[in-house]
């Protein structure tokens, strides 16, 4: 699965310049300016209409924190973040959004203290729900600071232990040492567009405890740069 994403993820990055020469034909283009305004707009001019797609794709920096000496992998991992937006305008007195999407993120952490070995891949479905206020610099520059959440769902992944150079499923319930699947947590950050295209920081902040002692507390983080287009 994680060659299929990759693929996929590279074919769009591939074809990103041929959507970006074709922007004219966007239904936000204004011909006036000759650049695009996705209601993002400086003239108080604002639609509760608005609707805007994404595309998205970068690298997630990602950590998982435990007291389970086991399942701490503190250490940094990196992974993909791939997904696709869809946000709406929500009034038509300032640029106030709510963004929503499907993304696939490769989430787990490094456990490299003596005597351990392990690398946790932990693998999402995730649903992140935001509210985002873009910032206009001008008729084609917008900051666009974001605060919300999201939820996610397990869907693939190994521990590895490379001292016994044995692996098994990240959400297996027959081990101790496995993950539960669902997650959710605190999302916030800030983008930066530039006509169609589109750039963000991004931080997760787990809330769930996604191991099965209820005795220690075990929870995702996450960093991601990412990057896009909106149509």
């Amino acid at each position: 699965m994680k060659k299929i994403i990759a693929t996929i993820a590279l074919a769009a990055l591939v074809m990103m310049p041929s959507y970006a020469q074709n922007y004219k034909r966007s239904k936000y283009y204004n011909r006036n300016t000759q650049r695009l305004d996705y209601g993002r707009r400086t003239r108080g001019n604002y639609n509760n209409r608005d609707v805007y797609y994404g595309f998205r794709v970068g690298p997630a920096f990602t950590t998982v924190n435990s007291d389970n000496h086991l399942l701490d992998g503190g250490k940094t991992k990196t992974g993909l973040n791939v997904g696709l937006a869809v946000g709406v305008g929500l009034t038509d007195r300032a640029p106030l959004y709510f963004e929503s999407g499907l993304y696939y993120i490769e989430k787990g952490g490094k456990n490299k203290k003596a005597p351990f070995d392990f690398t946790y891949n932990l693998g999402y479905v995730e649903l992140p729900f935001v509210m985002k206020y873009a910032y206009n610099i001008d008729n084609t520059f917008s900051i666009q600071p974001f605060f919300g959440g999201y939820f996610a769902c397990g869907v693939s992944g190994k521990i590895k232990n490379y001292n016994n150079r044995k692996a098994y499923s990240s959400f297996d319930g027959d081990y101790d040492s496995a993950f539960e699947r669902l997650d959710a947590g605190l999302r916030m950050g800030v983008g930066v567009g530039i006509d169609m295209f589109y750039a963000d920081l991004t931080y997760d902040l787990g809330l769930a405890n996604i191991g099965h002692d209820d005795f220690d507390e075990c929870k995702n983080s996450a960093v991601m740069l990412t990057f896009g287009v909106n149509f």
